[in-house]
């Protein structure tokens, strides 16, 4: 096994090799909780789930980190805006509301999006409001090395002196003086029109309730503080890996980087970047009325084909969305949803063999292994799961028995790590067996759904019955059968 992934800071595919033996520490970055997930947010969190689960396939113990940004610029203006008398709520908007309530109010928004497409939760979630005393000590630390500086308008901000990192720009590799102002704060108090605040002053007319006292004076941290401060404390001053979107390799994972590796942390082994969803090849854009939100996309296809969509491009290449794209992927999750509906009819939900015996599906899972092992190359991973849908299949048809229970293993395997799944079943996507449980669940629905279009209602009755004393509830509606685990 030689796990290779891309790391935007060499800008090569390297061998990736964790820093303690068995385990992977990862960081990506969650929301900045001031309005509903947007597509982007999600195909993120997709993204590395996916790696998440990979690693975990490969006998890793992953400790994952996402953070919670509940202080910034947009939740403290999108809060006032709600308390001006003219103010016109938009749908979900609640007027008067304070900005921790409206922050609170978005963090819900997203778990909720991230449990209906199967994102695990990750092993901590911290609230950037939670450590502020991490976030002090850590500019202490960069004002003892000289490596930043109280505002000299004594407005009681507090900068990174860009200047005085001489490895500024090695993330995005820049030239310092190419770059653009940082518009983070008032410049006049800056050395440097670049250098970027740790800490932002009180301002007038901003709620108490959004201040921490500081040897510097009342305010709140800067955003690009925030996640460094959260990282090392949960993951350590070095860890394996730091991920996000495209869009936050600059200024974002720029600053992280510069701050981290200033006060004297080797901070993130590889920087892993996730690239970007478009509109028929166009940027997404609300003023052009060219987007689509998870919620929308929710409306016109089950959350697994949602997640199927979203997750099945190469992670780092632009994901385009276009009118069909989900009528595509739905296709793609009936031919394996029927495969398995065949199966489990044949077979019940016994594979007939042991795991990793010499009966088990080594071609098909080797080659599906070498593309996630390949810099997590999903579109050849799912190539080899729809061979071996194909095949599976064709040894149905044959009555090849023993190459079928294979197929059926190795697609169920396959599925498992992609979190093709139920994913909105019970709301507690993570585990690998409740992954394999929702296939297999889903294949009997499928299957059962059949018998009733064929009014072969013993066989529609039957595989319910089974369900049922597995502890599993099937209920029937307009939109089709659904399932839940009986509680206790």
């Amino acid at each position: 096994m030689t796990l290779r992934f891309y790391d935007t800071a060499s800008a090569e595919v390297r061998n990736f090799i964790p820093i303690l033996e068995g385990k992977v520490s990862l960081y990506y970055c969650g929301a900045t909780v001031q309005g509903m997930p947007h597509v982007g947010h999600i195909r993120s969190a997709i993204a590395f789930d996916q790696l998440t689960r990979w690693l975990q396939y490969r006998g890793l113990r992953v400790t994952v980190v996402r953070n919670v940004t509940d202080i910034d610029d947009k939740i403290l203006a999108k809060s006032e805006a709600s308390f001006a008398p003219d103010f016109i709520p938009e749908p979900g908007d609640v007027p008067r509301e304070e900005w921790w309530a409206l922050a609170y109010r978005y963090e819900r928004e997203f778990l909720t999006a991230y449990d209906t497409l199967g994102v695990s939760r990750p092993t901590y979630e911290p609230r950037a409001t939670g450590h502020i005393p991490e976030m002090h000590a850590l500019i202490q630390q960069l004002i003892d090395r000289g490596h930043a500086y109280p505002a000299l308008d004594d407005s009681g901000d507090v900068y990174f002196d860009v200047r005085s990192w001489n490895r500024y720009g090695a993330l995005t590799r820049q030239n310092i003086d190419d770059m653009q102002a940082a518009p983070d704060a008032d410049p006049r108090g800056k050395k440097d029109p670049r250098d970027f605040a740790l800490w932002k002053g009180s301002k007038e007319g901003e709620p108490a309730t959004a201040s921490w006292s500081s040897p510097w004076g009342a305010g709140r941290p800067g955003w690009h503080l925030e996640c460094s401060a959260m990282v090392t404390k949960y993951l350590g001053t070095a860890f394996d890996i730091h991920g996000g979107g495209l869009d936050l390799r600059f200024p974002h994972h720029e600053n992280e980087m510069a701050q981290s590796q200033a006060a004297g942390h080797p901070f993130a082994n590889f920087w892993m970047h996730n690239g970007m969803v478009t509109y028929q090849g166009e940027k997404m854009s609300k003023s052009v009325g060219n987007t689509i939100s998870p919620t929308e996309m929710l409306e016109l296809a089950s959350p697994r084909v949602v997640r199927y969509y979203l997750g099945q491009a190469h992670y780092r290449s632009v994901l385009d969305y276009r009118p069909t794209s989900l009528q595509e992927a739905a296709a793609a999750v009936e031919r394996i949803d029927g495969f398995l509906a065949k199966a489990v009819a044949r077979f019940g939900s016994d594979f007939g063999f042991v795991p990793g015996n010499d009966r088990s599906p080594a071609d098909a899972l080797d080659t599906f292994s070498a593309a996630m092992d390949d810099d997590l190359n999903v579109p050849r991973a799912l190539a080899a799961l729809h061979e071996t849908v194909r095949a599976g299949n064709t040894a149905l048809a044959d009555g090849d028995d023993d190459a079928a229970r294979k197929a059926m293993y190795a697609v169920v395997t396959m599925t498992d790590v992609l979190g093709l799944n139920a994913v909105a079943g019970s709301g507690q996507a993570g585990s690998r067996e409740a992954d394999a449980l929702g296939v297999l669940v889903e294949a009997q629905l499928a299957a059962r759904a059949a018998a009733r279009a064929a009014k072969d209602w013993a066989a529609s009755d039957a595989i319910r019955d089974t369900l049922n004393q597995a502890g599993v509830v099937v209920e029937d509606g307009t939109d089709g059968a659904t399932w839940s685990l009986k509680r206790g």
